[in-house]
């Protein structure tokens, strides 16, 4: 049983069709990749399973999670079974400190223990964040931002992590301590559904991957298999 399943996800943006009859999943301990050029709906397609855009009206589908239907659930009741966004462009509190960025990711426990061992577990695996929680979010460097918005969705021990375009605006030394951390994070359990630009780097640290286009899949396979198919080097446009 698919960890996340998505069935004939129809959805409009006013006039304009962003996706078409889509359908995929992801199972547990996957890393899946979801790639392809702007516009293609990758974007929306993660926006629709955590509940930002809901399908009704001409927008259809079903979303399911191990077998139990959470289509038009909203986000917070979607967060509460697990299922987290790291949204594009990072989106920290500017204002507020590294520290209570963290803390308002854990906005659904209550005791302080279960906050004290999650906020240890985020440390560990981002020691920087330990060095910078009392300094103000927003005068991170965008490297630093895209860990902690990381970081802040680890605090809810997700068993499945969306994460949308993480190495957007990052050094090439950022995107290579993110992912790798994404496979750490992975390893530790923690399934992800991956919408990214850099097609190679997440097509490698990736187990399956789905070629968007234009609001269809055009292709699916498994990551080393994609990494190998002329058509999709020429699509994707990296050597």
């Amino acid at each position: 049983m698919p960890l996340l399943e998505v069935k004939n996800l129809t959805v409009y943006y006013g006039t304009v069709l962003a996706l078409d009859d889509v359908s995929f999943h992801i199972d547990k301990g996957e890393i899946v990749a979801i790639l392809g050029p702007n516009g293609a709906g990758k974007s929306t397609a993660l926006k629709t399973i955590c509940g930002l855009v809901q399908l009704n009206g001409r927008n259809s589908g079903q979303i399911t999670s191990e077998g139990k239907d959470i289509t038009g659930l909203q986000p917070y009741e979607l967060v509460k079974k697990g299922i987290c966004l790291v949204p594009e462009g990072r989106r920290v509190f500017g204002t507020m400190s590294v520290l209570e960025n963290l803390q308002m990711g854990a906005f659904t426990l209550d005791k302080n223990q279960k906050l004290k061992d999650r906020l240890e577990n985020v440390f560990d695996l981002f020691p920087k964040l330990k060095e910078r929680q009392q300094q103000r979010a927003g005068t991170l460097s965008s490297g630093e931002q895209q860990v902690l918005a990381i970081g802040r969705a680890l605090m809810l021990e997700p068993k499945l992590l969306l994460i949308d375009e993480p190495s957007i605006g990052l050094s090439p030394n950022f995107v290579q301590l993110v992912f790798e951390k994404l496979k750490q994070i992975n390893s530790s359990g923690t399934s992800i559904l991956l919408v990214e630009q850099n097609a190679r780097t997440a097509l490698k640290r990736s187990h399956r991957g789905y070629i968007f286009e234009t609001g269809k899949i055009r292709k699916k396979d498994r990551c080393a298999n994609l990494l190998e198919d002329k058509e999709v080097n020429e699509a994707l446009f990296y050597s």
